[in-house]
């Protein structure tokens, strides 16, 4: 059977791919395992009990929760009945949650527990048709149950009116609205079709080596695009998908699956890194000697290697490194990139590890890939995001934006015809804000975002991305944000790694009760006046931050400076610094 649309992967898998650990989630501090045959069955009798409930076609049911097996039979069972899924992020705003829900005209809800219950229950109060359509994936006292809408189904299974019902949906039907995080105003619906997402996921599939026996863990929130259309791709080609329990245990839940494959964004891998350092940090003597000239030799990887290169990294990788790779469990043959440009130091010692990063680039807007690094010739270079997915043209306009098309390009923004046209222009090409350049060997360099550049008052151009990946290779450094539009200079607020920071203090003595005590230290600013020193000696003149301001407490997600994918909201940032910023360039 042919998959044209993303529900025709259950029985694709079922035929070439049946296993007993299909997708996989940890209750109670056990693995629960679910066989692609009970997999099908479970979504099977959600879409029955869903008709039940008398969900049609073009209806949108919203889910708010983290990754577990349950979102993928409720994401299925939606997509069979030709509803539209519309996933939300977990970590958003009771404002987002109410603009989204009122947005999508939701019709029905499935919340994951207590935790994001209270964070929505305000929001449904004021939205009367959703008072008796909100269900749990926990069972909680006073709320339906997802599991009440299997035992529906099964009461009432009905498959042959389900088979007439999928027969119905095209592959250019909208299977899913996916509400962009956006670092300004209110999230966007991006409306993506079953061939969108497709066309995706059969243009990865060469380029990520793995088996049917292969395992994956999972971390990032199914509910953006990008580990969305890879769990896809998993099932396309039988890879067995472990949900990870939460962020603080990705370590432990990798060492305890041993997977072969995951995907991350940059961040990530960067606090891996900076934990490795710190250990070796605490070595002494001729032991730290061997783990800093093991970094050494690894940070200086390249594909083409020298003879006495190739001999270094051999005892390097026999002494030190593969215990690294060790701690990820053993077995992991490739790790996925994206969402955020990566560090070239983190790129080359991972490589040196052996344990490859392929990085791509993409958007929401875009299913989401657009270009990717792979192990065919020219596949990989360094400070790269790889060549283009099979199937999609890229463009560089003269302002340097990228612009693509292809059938991975959204259907338009639901409800905004404006932002659509915006988007997409009259041929179809879709405008994506990011500035970037082509290496004459075909790979797609990112060079910033279009909107985030800015022009000094001196009449000089800044890229932010660019100083700010550069600077955060510091392990002092956990986050920093650029400024200086139409001032004299460029400025930055500057976020330590206070965990790093801390053991550096202890280290040299010096006294401290609170952050804020900690980053005033004469000494403590005098080490950050030297970092800063040495990063800008890598750029011009006009580029290099002349002052800058530290902050007492790291940017997150739940604080609202940093985006569910770990970007930066800038405007957010401006406004809440908007004092500590004036003063900056006063």
């Amino acid at each position: 059977m042919e998959v044209t649309r993303i529900f025709d992967l259950l029985p694709h898998a079922e035929k070439w791919f049946p296993k007993e650990d299909a997708v996989c989630g940890k209750e109670n501090g056990v693995w629960v395992h679910y066989s692609t045959r009970e997999y099908i069955e479970k979504v099977n009798y959600i879409s029955y009990g869903l008709m039940q409930l008398g969900i049609k076609k073009g209806d949108r049911i919203a889910s708010i929760s983290n990754n577990r097996p349950e979102w993928n039979f409720l994401d299925m069972a939606i997509q069979q009945l030709g509803a539209i899924h519309v996933s939300i992020y977990p970590t958003i705003s009771e404002k987002e949650y109410d603009y989204i829900l009122h947005h999508a005209e939701i019709k029905m809800i499935f919340v994951a527990g207590w935790e994001l219950l209270r964070k929505v229950e305000n929001v449904i109060a004021g939205i009367p048709e959703l008072q008796d359509k909100v269900y749990t994936f926990r069972n909680l006292r006073g709320f339906r149950h997802l599991n009440e809408v299997v035992e529906l189904g099964i009461a009432n299974p009905c498959p042959q009116y389900l088979d007439e019902i999928k027969a119905g949906i095209t592959p250019d039907d909208v299977v899913t609205l996916i509400y962009t995080s956006g670092t300004t105003g209110n999230p966007k619906g991006v409306m993506l079709t079953h061939r969108n997402i497709l066309s995706n996921v059969k243009a990865i599939i060469p380029i990520v080596p793995a088996t049917p026996n292969s395992r994956v863990v999972s971390y990032l929130p199914l509910c953006h695009a990008y580990e969305r259309m890879l769990v896809y791709a998993w099932h396309y080609v039988g890879i067995s998908i472990y949900y990870a329990e939460n962020l603080a245990k990705i370590v432990d839940n990798i060492n305890e699956v041993k997977p072969d494959i995951f995907t991350s964004v940059p961040r990530l891998l960067e606090k891996v890194y900076d934990k490795i350092l710190s250990n070796g940090r605490k070595l002494t003597g001729l032991k730290q000697k061997l783990f800093f000239w093991a970094v050494d030799v690894a940070n200086d990887y390249e594909f083409k290697q020298s003879r006495w290169y190739r001999c270094k990294l051999k005892w390097a990788r026999k002494l030190v490194l593969r215990k690294w790779k060790a701690v990820l469990g053993g077995n992991m043959g490739v790790i996925v990139s994206g969402g955020a440009a990566m560090q070239e130091k983190i790129n080359r010692v991972f490589w040196a590890m052996e344990i490859p990063i392929v990085e791509g680039y993409g958007l929401t807007e875009t299913s989401p890939v657009i270009a990717v690094s792979n192990f065919f010739k020219n596949g990989v270079k360094f400070g790269t995001v790889g060549p283009f997915l099979p199937g999609i043209e890229v463009k560089i306009e003269d302002d340097g934006e990228i612009i693509t098309r292809g059938n991975c390009v959204m259907k338009g923004y639901y409800k905004d015809e404006e932002q659509t046209r915006e988007a997409i222009d009259a041929d179809g090409w879709f405008h994506t804000g990011d500035v970037g350049t082509i290496e004459p060997t075909g790979q797609l360099k990112i060079t910033g975002r279009k909107k985030e550049m800015f022009k000094t008052a001196m009449g000089k151009y800044v890229v932010p991305t660019i100083l700010e990946a550069k600077f955060c290779e510091d392990p002092l450094i956990d986050n920093i944000m650029v400024l200086g539009e139409n001032k004299k200079f460029a400025g930055a607020l500057i976020v330590p790694n206070f965990a790093d920071l801390r053991s550096w203090c202890r280290h040299k003595g010096i006294p401290y009760t609170t952050n804020e005590e900690m980053i005033q230290n004469p000494d403590v600013k005098a080490k950050f006046k030297k970092i800063v020193d040495y990063y800008n000696k890598g750029f011009g003149e006009a580029e290099q931050i002349k002052r800058y301001f530290l902050v007492d407490y790291e940017w997150s997600i739940s604080t609202g400076e940093l985006t569910p994918t770990l970007k930066l909201k800038r405007n957010f940032i401006q406004q809440k610094y908007k004092d500590k910023i004036e003063k900056l360039f006063a």
